[in-house]
Formats: structure tokens, sequence, C-alpha cells
């Protein structure tokens, strides 16, 4: 069911991800620009004439601006994406097929031609957000077609003029095929709007937009619609309420507020640092944590969304040009001079009832705290797709993740620093002593060891923000399987820009293979690999080939059922295998799961033991595909020296391939051989 469950979820998961990657593909387009926007918006509001300083000569700068400047430059903005500077130029050029049908005397023609926008007249934006990325597709595409195809001598004779007819060509499309279909649109979306203002119900769109906000979507909404449409409504009328449906930092403002005032713990400390953060510097993102360890707060934004709208719409207010960011100071700059009353009201209100909400939520919780930041703050890093600029203030770091100077010592920490850790620990180690890092340690530790003396910590993403709060001034680096995450050879590459210099580089491959057979956090003694003296932990008993288990649990037991029947371990081990995994994945990547007991479940260990099931089918593991499960019970540190020997076997490609071949346990434990206590 569990399995059932979660593939059900990834197509919604996927329609997310994917509208967010869109909206920040969009969002890319124009926010470079919003500089050249924020220029027209100034010189709109100071020099036309009925401006405060009315001058024809300056005011002359306005049309030409909004009809060709500003597209040209969001065209450009999406080529050079697609296809660099080249792709830039050529859906620069293209775009002017979008724009000539709607601009100078051409704007009647196109009314005569497409009746349908009722009097709308620009469509340029949004087809420079279509057609400059497209144009610039097509000039990648042709390029990738003629690569390798050139006699040499006619390369920049084939590039030039290709560049030109395709950009004349796409020009041409866009004048006939894309600004008919864009000019629909914008008719369209223009009547929707005036038909939301006109009959009162532009806030509704608040119940869209705060959410979106939440879930990172609203790049989407924003730059792919509102905006546009707001600079065409600034255009004519001189501001547009457009612009404040997603900036206006009252709702945001108000959670904050009441986390201030009713929340408790981290949340209510942190809330202060993050109104400033929100209001002054326009950075919305840092309340959205708190809206995400109580859900049911995206009400109180909804609330303090639509009443902002309401208010806006009552006192017909706008802005000249978007404001970017949602700062307080960026709306006043931009707000039009007949707009400073409303807007304040509008702020001031959305505030109030967002407050007015919250706290009423806050204060009948029956919670008795108000959950993990750290985690949510760890949540809305993972929607976002990338670490957030402004997390450090609620994780409570000191540091926005960089460290100055050569990095020294690495630890790897897990849930209780057993398993997990030392199987990671050891695959890094490798890696850095491979690279030729002699002098950089690498130790496992539980994150409840850890102490702010580390230079970098690694540990899973479940337990990221965990770690941030105990290691605050270390570089932080999460990872999602323990065998081959990208993220080590970051590492890597990291240590070759911090410590290149003074780096000792001469150690021998035998020297290499000495420090990563030993796991430095573990005892010398426990990690002998010495044949003489030696036992194997895996006896041909504990090793079944065709596993006959359907899911991630009931490979646990199957694992576990093995060490049971070598008389390796107790029951209740068996049933903190599922403990642990309920806290954090044993999945550690090449096909590879190590379910192992919680630090707890030591004293029902009889002796130091192994299993290992092979399956036919992978097994869906948390969503990764596992066909090895090798359960683990170490007495003492024995599981160390097995987990650092384990990670040496499983990076072997061939030593995997020898195993996916075995036909009897024998082979199997052959292959395994070099793994002893």
């Amino acid at each position: 069911m569990a399995t059932t469950a979660a593939a059900d979820a990834a197509p919604r998961t996927s329609v997310r991800v994917r509208v967010q990657q869109f909206g920040t593909f969009l969002s890319n387009m124009i926010m470079p620009n919003i500089g050249a926007i924020i220029a027209w918006g100034f010189v709109t509001a100071l020099f036309i004439d009925v401006g405060p300083f009315p001058n024809p000569q300056i005011a002359a700068i306005v049309g030409p601006s909004i009809y060709f400047l500003l597209p040209i430059l969001i065209a450009y903005t999406g080529g050079t994406i697609i296809h660099g500077t080249r792709g830039g130029v050529v859906g620069a050029f293209a775009v002017m097929g979008v724009i000539l049908p709607a601009s100078g005397d051409l704007v009647v023609k196109a009314a005569e031609l497409y009746p349908w926008t009722n009097g709308h007249q620009a469509p340029m934006f949004i087809g420079a957000m279509i057609i400059g990325p497209l144009a610039a597709w097509v000039m990648k595409k042709f390029d990738q077609w003629v690569d390798g195809r050139l006699k040499p001598g006619f390369e920049m004779l084939v590039n030039n003029f290709s560049a030109g007819i395709i950009g004349l060509l796409m020009a041409i499309a866009g004048m006939f095929l894309l600004a008919p279909v864009v000019l629909r649109i914008v008719g369209w979306l223009g009547d929707g709007v005036h038909f939301l203002v006109t009959h009162h119900l532009l806030p509704l769109t608040s119940i869209l937009i705060e959410p979106a906000k939440i879930f990172f979507l609203n790049n989407a909404i924003n730059h792919g619609v509102l905006t546009p449409l707001g600079i065409e409504q600034a255009g004519e009328a001189g501001k547009s309420v457009l612009f404040l449906l997603e900036a206006n930092p009252g709702p945001g403002l108000g959670i904050l507020l009441a986390y201030m005032v009713f929340g408790r713990g981290a949340a209510r400390a942190s809330a202060p640092g993050a109104a400033i953060v929100h209001f002054l510097g326009g950075i919305h993102e840092i309340y959205f944590p708190y809206v995400l360890m109580k859900p049911k707060l995206i009400l109180a934004a909804v609330a303090g969304g639509m009443t902002g709208v309401f208010i806006n719409v009552m006192f017909d207010v706008g802005l000249r040009a978007p404001a970017a960011p949602g700062s307080i100071i960026a709306i006043y700059l931009q707000t039009a001079s007949d707009s400073y009353l409303g807007v304040t009201l509008s702020v001031l209100a959305a505030t109030l009832v967002s407050f007015a909400v919250a706290a009423l939520l806050l204060k009948t919780d029956k919670a008795t705290d108000d959950g993990d930041l750290s985690a949510a703050t760890a949540s809305m890093e993972s929607m976002k797709g990338k670490k957030s600029s402004v997390s450090g203030v609620l994780a409570g770091d000191t540091t926005d993740g960089s460290h100055e100077g050569p990095i020294r010592t690495i630890v790897f920490a897990c849930d209780a620093g057993m398993g997990s850790s030392a199987m990671g620990a050891s695959v890094l180690r490798k890696k850095v002593q491979q690279a030729g890092f002699a002098d950089v340690s690498v130790t496992n530790k539980a994150i409840a060891n850890l102490t702010d003396t580390v230079d970098l910590v690694v540990s899973h993403q479940d337990l990221t923000p965990r770690a941030r709060q105990r290691t605050g001034s270390a570089i932080h680096v999460s990872v999602d399987n323990f065998m081959n995450s990208p993220r080590y050879d970051e590492i890597v590459d990291l240590l070759e820009r911090t410590n290149r210099e003074g780096v000792g580089r001469a150690e021998t491959d035998v020297d290499r293979h000495a420090a990563v057979a030993a796991p430095t956090s573990a005892p010398a003694d426990s990690q002998s690999t010495d044949a003489a003296g030696a036992s194997s932990p895996l006896p041909l008993e504990g090793i079944r080939l065709g596993g006959r288990a359907d899911s991630r649990d009931a490979a646990i037991d199957e694992a576990g059922q093995l060490l049971l029947d070598q008389g390796a371990v107790d029951q209740a081990y068996v049933d903190s295998m599922h403990e642990r995994e309920a806290s954090v994945s044993t999945y550690m990547g090449n096909l590879l799961a190590i379910p192992h007991g919680t630090n707890e479940a030591k004293s029902a260990i009889r002796r130091t033991g192994l299993s290992f099931v092979r399956y036919d089918e992978p097994v869906d593991w948390n969503g990764q595909p596992v066909r090895y499960v090798v359960g683990i019970a170490g007495v003492g540190d024995d599981h160390l020296a097995i987990l650092a020997q384990l990670a040496g076997i499983f990076l072997d490609e061939e030593k995997v391939a020898q195993m996916d071949r075995a036909t009897s346990p024998e082979e199997i434990q052959r292959l395994l051989s070099g793994i002893t206590v």
C-alpha cells in the first residue's frame, strides 16, 4: 500500500516541479531586466506631460522603451539562456516580428486585423518570452546538426548566414503566426483582469497566489502573466494594481508578528529577525518555513492577501513598475503619485488581518511546540530546489555556508554515528585520499556528538537541519545516498580550491589503501583485516539468492530473519532495524541497502553477524531500486570495520558484476570473504 501511495504521489510532485522550473525560467528572463523596467517606470512617472517634471524630450523615451527596448531585452535574455550569445542575438531579432503588429502606426492596423484584442496593444512582452527562447532553440538544433559536417574554412560563413536566415524566418513566423495568437491571449487575459476588477473579484486571486508562493510556483504566475499585463496597464494608465498582487509584504509580516507573540521555541526567537528581512529586505521566502510548520497558517496568508488586494482595488492604486524584491522600500519607490495612501492602507490591513488569523490559529493550537523550524526550512529548500539565501536566519546558522581557509576536518554525521555515517565516511575518505589530500581527516560521528569545531559536515538530507544546528560555522553538504553520491566529487573539487596550497600529495597507493581501510573514528584493533585470527561474520546460512520480499519493510524482515537464524541477534534487534529505517533511510546507492538496528538495541546483539539477500527484481526502497540487502549487527565497533570493507567491495564494479552472476551462496561467500572482524 505504501508503495502504491508513493507511486501515486510521484506524478503530483513531478507536475509541481515542472511548474516550478517553468516559473524559474520565466523569472530568469524577467529579473535580469528589472532595472530597465524600473528605469522606464521612473521616466513615465516623472517626465510625461502629467508628471511632476514634464519634459517632452525626455518623455520621448517612454514609447520606444516599452515597445522595443524592453521586449528585445527579454527576448535576448531568454535566447541567451537557451543558446548563449548566439541564441540571444537570434531571439532579439526574431521578436521584432511580434513587436511590429502592435507598435507605432501599426496599432490601428493590428486592431483591424485582430479585433478580438479589444484595443489591447502590448502582446510583445509575452511574445518576447516565447519567441526569444524558441528562436534560440531552433538555432541550437541547427548548430548541433551541422557540427562536424562543415569543411574547414567555411565555419564562419555558415555560422553568420545561418544565424541571419534563422533570425529572419523566426521574425516572419512571429509576425504572421505567433503575434495573432499572442494578441488573442493578451485580449483574453486583459478581459479576465478587467472582469475581476469591475466585479470586485480581484481579491480572489490571493486564493491561488498565496499558496503558490509557499510552494515556489508563483514565478509562473507573476512573471508569466502579471508582470507582462502589468507593464501593459502601466503603459496605458501609468500604474497597475497587478504589480501588488504578489509583492504585498503584509500577509507574511502578519504571520511573523503572530509567531513573535504567540509562538514558542526557535520559531518565536527567530521571528523578529525574519520579519526585518521580509519587510525591509523584501525576501518573502523567509516566512515560508513558518507556514510549512503549521500548514493551516496558509489561511492567514490568504486572508491577508485578499484584504490587501481589496483595499488596492477600492482605492484604485497601483505601481508604476514591478517592485523587485518585494520590500516596502521598493514598493514605495514604485508607487504612483496618487496611490500612497491606498498602498499604505493595503499593507497595514493585510498585516493586521493576517496577524489576527495566524494568532487565533497559533493560540488555539494544541501542539506543545511550534514544530521543527530547521526541518521546515529544509523542506522549503527542497521545494525551491536550492539552498535559500536567508535560511541561516531560520536555522540558527552563523555562516552563509562559506568557509575561509583550508578544510582540514570532515565529519560524516548520522543519527547514531554508526552504519550510515561509517559507510559514507569510508567512501568519501577513499575519494579524498585518492585526490591527494593526506592531511584531511574524514571521520564519522553521531549528530548528538558534533561540536562546532569541524570544517565540513556531510549528512543525509533528512538530517542536515539537525546537523546544521550543532555546527553553524561549518560547510554543510547533504546527500541522498551513501555509496555514490555526486556530492562527494563536489567536496573533492572544493578541496582542490581551498587546500591546494601546502597539501602533501606524495603518499603511495599503499598509504591511501591503509587510510581507506581504517576509519579513523574507530579503534584500530577493531578494524584489523588480517587473515590470521580473523573470522568471517557471513556464514552460508546467512546468504539467500532470489529474495522473496516485495517491499522495503519485508526486505528488512528477511535480512533480519537470517540474522536471527544464525543466532546473532534477538528479535528486539530486528524490530530496531525498522525503527532505524523510520528515522533515516539505510539506502546506500549502487543498488545496495544496509539495514541495521539502533544504538539502543546493541544489547540485543549476541555476536557480530551479517546477512546477504539478492533480489531478482529490485525492491522499491524509498523510491530507489535495491537488489542487494546486507543486514548487519556489530558488537562494539565491529560494524565500522565491516562497513569500510563493504564500501570497497560494492564500489568495485567487477565484484558487483560477479555477485550478480553468482549462482550459489558459496560464490557470494567467496566474493565477500574479505569482510572479517
